[in-house]
């Protein structure tokens, strides 16, 4: 039931290495990105993740580094000519929305960095195939008869709208080892709650692919 270790990413190695922070007078210290606080990793753990989750960050990582970023800079370097920075919009929007950019490639850049990739469609052993680990889709029934289903996925690819959960939430926790037939126990801040297994499969998790803001999905920009 171990997940298998992953040699470090080089090209995420040579990416982090390569792209630091550069000091910016303007700094507004604007807060983080919500969807980086939302997806906090425990101190010390890897980042587990789908072979199509890991693709996706990919994808907006070189959408921010190779089309976003030199195009926004593009355009300050344009808005610096025009005047006086302190009154000029698109000089201070621009920077603005630098800062956001470069805040994002370097969330993403750890990320890529720290990721251990588990691919639920790969055959399990005997043991472990109808066990509750990382990938799974679990079926199960709630103290009140209602059938619900979930699958396991990594903090940066938690969808509730698929019922894609991370595999350090509450739920997840609970769930995982759990066999077929299995009852446990749900602990959250509602209260608690009984669980029964009802199935657990195993195959490839399907994960919304990434879309620049402004894109229709599938355009050329998209891809």
């Amino acid at each position: 039931g171990r997940w298998p270790a992953r040699p470090r990413s080089l090209q995420a190695t040579r990416m982090s290495k390569a792209f630091t922070r550069e000091p910016d007078q303007d700094d507004d210290g604007a807060d983080d990105d919500p969807r980086e606080r939302a997806s906090a990793l425990p101190p010390g753990t890897k980042n587990y993740i789908t072979p199509a989750g890991l693709q996706r960050m990919k994808d907006e990582l070189h959408y921010l580094l190779h089309k976003d970023r030199p195009a926004v800079t593009a355009v300050v370097s344009w808005a610096a000519g025009n005047g006086d920075r302190s009154e000029n919009a698109d000089y201070q929007y621009g920077k603005r929305r630098l800062r956001e950019i470069d805040r994002r490639i370097r969330f993403l850049t750890r990320r890529v960095d720290l990721a251990e990739v588990i691919d639920p469609a790969l055959p399990r052993d005997a043991r472990t195939v109808g066990q509750v680990f990382f990938g799974a889709t679990v079926r199960y029934a709630t103290e009140s008869g209602e059938e619900r289903a979930v699958t396991i996925v990594g903090v940066d690819e938690s969808d509730h709208r698929r019922l894609h959960i991370s595999w350090i939430s509450p739920l997840a926790r609970a769930l995982t080892k759990a066999r077929v037939g299995d009852t446990v126990t749900l602990r959250a801040p509602g209260g608690t709650e009984e669980l029964e297994i009802l199935d657990v499969r195993y195959g490839a998790v399907d994960v919304e692919p990434f879309v620049p803001v402004g894109q229709p999905a599938g355009s050329p920009e998209s891809s």
